[in-house]
């Protein structure tokens, strides 16, 4: 099953184009979870939520929902992979509010910081085996076979990542589940995506395979528009493509 989403779903500008205008704020997230199966939570890489928050996301939601949480800025930005055993810890004794429905945990790294594959095993060792954790490095040093290798044993997925439709990682599959997210296309209105970039896309995620894929690129509402077209060209290709939209809003 390949899950279809965006990165939040709290954007002001999506009021009109997919939220309807007379919806309230406080039911977005209910609005949102009968259109998609899925979301990326952005937010607690800047401020981890508490774990009643994440209870409220698991009540008011579908009993298929999942929610995938970006870790907290704290292990991946201020301890840079240091002892992140206490980090992982309470980033995961939050997030098991969400019950059945917690889906991969997101590890991003800052740019500016390079290879080093032990601090990145001891990280994954933190993580319990039954957790998926999918690892999007942005420094060119961490494309190496010892890096690879890490994934691998550890059965974490390489964070497949676009940028103007353009890979910014190697295509390496390091699980038997992938994880894709599109940051900005660069179609019109921008930062849209074109069709040819996301059936290029589709094509590499391929038949048969789990995994998570997410639209970044929130402003105009173009990651839901993204989202609807993706999952139309992945279905069309013969991809297991969960609840999302089919057509664009508006």
């Amino acid at each position: 099953m390949i899950h279809v989403g965006t990165s939040g779903w709290q954007y002001r500008d999506w009021r009109g184009p997919f939220y309807p205008r007379d919806l309230p704020q406080r039911l977005w997230l209910e609005r949102y979870a009968g259109a998609f199966d899925t979301v990326e939570v952005n937010n607690a890489f800047y401020r981890l939520p508490e774990r009643s928050t994440f209870e409220g996301w698991r009540d008011r939601t579908p009993d298929d929902f999942v929610v995938t949480v970006k870790a907290s800025r704290y292990l991946t930005h201020i301890r840079r992979l240091r002892e992140p055993e206490e980090p992982v810890h309470r980033l995961l004794d939050r997030a098991a509010g969400l019950g059945s429905k917690l889906g991969p945990v997101l590890l991003q790294f800052p740019p500016n910081l390079k290879a080093d594959p032990a601090a990145l095993d001891a990280t994954l060792a933190a993580f319990p085996q039954k957790v998926r954790v999918a690892v999007e490095p942005r420094h060119m040093s961490w494309w190496t076979d010892a890096v690879q290798q890490v994934l691998s044993d550890r059965g974490a997925a390489l964070c497949w990542a676009d940028r103007l439709g353009r890979p910014q990682t190697p295509l390496w599959r390091t699980a038997d589940w992938i994880y894709l997210r599109f940051h900005e296309g660069r179609a019109d209105p921008r930062p849209r995506y074109g069709r040819s970039s996301l059936n290029t896309w589709a094509g590499r995620v391929g038949q048969g395979n789990d995994g998570y894929v997410y639209f970044n690129n929130d402003p105009g509402c173009a990651a839901v528009a993204d989202a609807a077209e993706f999952a139309r060209l992945a279905e069309r290709r013969g991809l297991d493509v969960g609840r999302a939209p089919r057509t664009l809003p508006g």
